[in-house]
Order: structure tokens, then C-alpha cells, then sequence
């Protein structure tokens, strides 16, 4: 099949342009057609020039393609407003297409408002598109559209998704400082292992003093990193892609997100951040009428962490056994005895929505007051890290200098 690059015309007048595979000119003309656009002009590519503009059109994608949370935080927003004025779905999906500046959500709106055309409801045409519309979210939807009350849904999603953003920039903020200072001192460590020991190397040998154990052991390390920094640099490189391979596969992202529970003093914050997310994910789609077990399953996807997940599933089939909510809770070890006493009280008064919330809100403080201190808790283990590595370079570059010394002034 050949590429042909393409101009046409949307149903509401708007220029498109893009690249698609077809037999010949005419076959693209349809495929145009079938989507509801009238070609303008269409252009076979030659093949050196396609590839050349496929390897581009890769990177604009990769660069532009990705819709993150505040993509979604601004979508529900201007949804909220729009459905709130009385602005008719089909109009409202096609005017926010041609606002939005970001090509995968413009087209992603461009392909839920054609659906609607076609007859879809909102909720299954938001599920067409997993990679940009989180389940929870197709899930709110579909409740709104069932209880008449949409704008509503879209507004609460708004303010679940603003909690979540506020919650990561947090984490974020507080691990740059530490981040920033591991990064400059294994810059410094670089440095100094590859041009300055192998400088006083020279200078030992030529005294004829005799190196201590320390020294020889970096002096060591240096050589190797001079003589063959191409294998490290060939090495960590492979290194990085095997470990992102490993992260893409199912087992692999499972260990990670279980280790770094378990990293001292960022993992409590993770994990309390995670139940953050339950919490409020599963109170919103429960209070607006998800049932139960369905919501579970939306919140264990959203939750953004594998290990956790495959918690709330086995959380979820207990409760689908026939278990209660706080039992499943609690032989799934992923809740504290705070928020199983608060879930007991949900149930037997029937408010496990109001409870979630207060336990939530609960966390959330204590996450933004562990945030604010992390550097300050931090900078202490930082602190001994770092000494501990320079002492050991000041002892193998100073400690023949000592000796030196001696040797100079015994030979005086």
C-alpha cells in the first residue's frame, strides 16, 4: 500500500491534514469520505520522502501526543461550563476540538463527537479512548448521562483531578532538592575519579612511596573508568533500555511499584498518596450511584500503582464472595487500622462514601505535612552518604601524601 498526504474539509468546514495508507488516490478519497471529510487535494509520497516524513510525524507525536492530567483537568472544566450553559453535546465536543492546541486531544475529541453522531452515548465513546480517558472517568460519565445530572459528574471529576495533580506536584517539589544534590555530587565523583586521581597517580609512583589499601582501590577504579569509559557508557545504556523494557512488562512494573512502597520515608508517602486516590475515587463513583463492585474495579485501575492494584482485586473478589467491605479491606494489608475502623462505621451506618472522604482528607494532611518536611528529612541521610563518600576519597588522596612527607623529611 502506498502513503498519500491529504487535504479535506471537516462537516464543520475545518481544514485537516494528515498521511494515511491506501491503494491508490481514490481509495484514500473514500477512506476520507467514510470519516465524514471531503478530500481537497491528495498526494502520493515517494518512498524515501515517507519514510523520512513518518520518522517525523513519530516524533512530533511522541513530542505533542501525550494528554496528561491537566488536559483532562481543563476538558471536564470547560465540559462542566459548557453543558451548564446549555450548549448542546455535538457542539460543545466540536467547538473544544478546534480550541484545543494539543493534537492527540483535539483529534481524540474530533473521533468522540463523530461517535455521537453515529449514535454512541457519551460514556461509550469516552471508552473508546483508554489511553486518554481513565475508566473512572467513562464511569462518572455514564452515571451523569443516567441520572441527567452530567454537568455535575464533570464537575466532580474536575476537582478529584485536581486533588490528584496537587497531591504529585508535592511529591515532586519536595524530591528535587534531593535529586538535584545526587546528581552533583556523582557529577563531582565523575570528575575526580577520571582526571584528578589518575594526576596523582604520577605523582605517587615517582616518589616510590608506597600506596595504602584505599588508594590503591580508587586508583583502581580510575584506570578502569579511563581505560574503558566507552563500555560503562555502552553499558549503562544498555542497561536503561533493558530496565525499561523490564517496566513495560507486567511483572516488572509490579516489583518496582512494590519496592518503592518500601523506600524509607518516600514510600509512606506513596503509599498514603495511593490511598489518597482510592479513597476519593471510590467515594465519588460509589456516592454517584456506581454500584459497588464496579467501582472498585475503575478505582483499582486508577490508583497508578500495579502493586496496590493487584491488592484492590483480590479486595474485590472477597467482596464479591460475599465478604464485607471492611474484612476484604483489611486481609488485603493495605489499610490502616484507622481507615478499617472508619470503613466499619461506613457500613453499618451506611455512609462508606462520607467515611472514605474523612479518611482521604485525613491523609492528605499528613502527606502534605510529611511533604513539606521530606527535604529537612532527607538532608540528614544525604549528609552521611555524602561524607562517608568523601572520606573515603580523602583517605586515598591524602594519605600518601602523608607519606611523602615523612619521606621528605626523614631524607632531609
Amino acid at each position: 500500500m502506498a502513503q498519500f498526504s491529504y487535504k479535506a474539509r471537516s462537516l464543520s468546514g475545518q481544514l485537516l491534514e494528515g498521511r494515511l495508507e491506501a491503494v491508490s488516490a481514490a481509495g484514500a478519497a473514500d477512506q476520507l469520505l467514510a470519516n465524514g471529510a471531503t478530500p481537497v487535494a491528495i498526494n502520493e509520497l515517494k518512498a524515501g520522502v515517507s519514510a523520512f516524513e513518518q520518522i517525523s510525524a513519530r516524533l512530533v507525536a511522541a513530542r505533542q501526543g501525550r494528554v496528561d492530567i491537566e488536559d483532562l483537568i481543563l476538558f471536564c472544566r470547560q465540559m462542566y461550563t459548557l453543558i451548564k450553559s446549555g450548549v448542546p453535546m455535538l457542539r460543545a465536543l466540536r467547538g473544544l476540538s478546534e480550541m484545543i492546541r494539543k493534537p492527540a486531544m483535539a483529534s481524540t475529541l474530533q473521533a468522540v463527537a463523530d461517535d455521537l453522531e453515529s449514535g454512541r452515548d457519551l460514556s461509550g465513546s469516552l471508552r473508546r479512548h483508554p489511553k486518554v480517558f481513565p475508566p473512572l472517568l467513562a464511569s462518572m460519565v455514564q452515571v451523569g448521562e443516567g441520572s441527567g445530572r452530567l454537568e455535575e459528574a464533570f464537575f466532580q471529576i474536575s476537582r478529584y483531578l485536581i486533588r490528584e495533580k496537587q497531591t504529585a506536584d508535592q511529591i515532586r517539589a519536595a524530591m528535587r532538592y534531593p535529586t538535584f544534590v545526587v546528581v552533583a555530587i556523582s557529577i563531582a565523583m565523575a570528575v575526580i575519579t577520571l582526571f584528578v586521581i589518575p594526576a596523582f597517580e604520577n605523582l605517587y609512583r615517582g616518589a616510590g612511596a608506597s600506596l595504602p589499601l584505599p588508594t590503591r582501590i580508587i586508583l583502581g577504579i580510575s584506570n578502569f573508568a579511563v581505560n574503558w569509559w566507552w563500555a560503562i557508557l555502552l553499558g549503562g545504556v544498555a542497561a536503561l533500555f533493558a530496565w525499561r523494557a523490564y517496566l513495560a512488562t507486567e511483572s516488572g512494573r509490579l516489583v518496582w511499584d512494590r519496592f518503592k512502597l518500601r523506600i524509607p520515608v518516600i514510600g509512606s508517602i506513596l503509599h498514603r498518596a495511593t490511598l489518597i486516590r482510592f479513597c476519593r475515587g471510590f467515594a465519588m463513583g460509589y456516592s454517584s450511584g456506581v454500584p459497588l463492585i464496579q467501582s472498585l474495579a475503575f478505582t483499582a485501575q486508577a490508583v497508578g500503582n500495579a502493586f496496590i492494584e493487584q491488592r484492590l482485586g483480590r479486595l474485590r473478589h472477597s467482596v464479591e464472595r460475599g465478604e464485607t467491605l471492611t474484612r476484604s479491606a483489611a486481609a488485603s494489608e493495605m489499610f490502616t487500622p484507622l481507615v478499617l475502623q472508619m470503613l466499619s462505621v461506613g457500613e453499618e451506618t451506611g455512609s462508606v462514601d462520607n467515611m472514605l472522604v474523612e479518611v482521604a482528607e485525613f491523609y492528605e494532611r499528613e502527606v502534605e505535612y510529611d511533604v513539606s518536611r521530606l527535604a529537612s528529612t532527607i538532608e540528614p541521610i544525604l549528609i552521611v552518604v555524602i561524607g562517608a563518600m568523601v572520606l573515603v576519597l580523602a583517605l586515598g588522596v591524602f594519605l600518601p601524601m602523608w607519606d611523602l612527607s615523612s619521606v621528605t623529611r626523614g631524607g632531609g
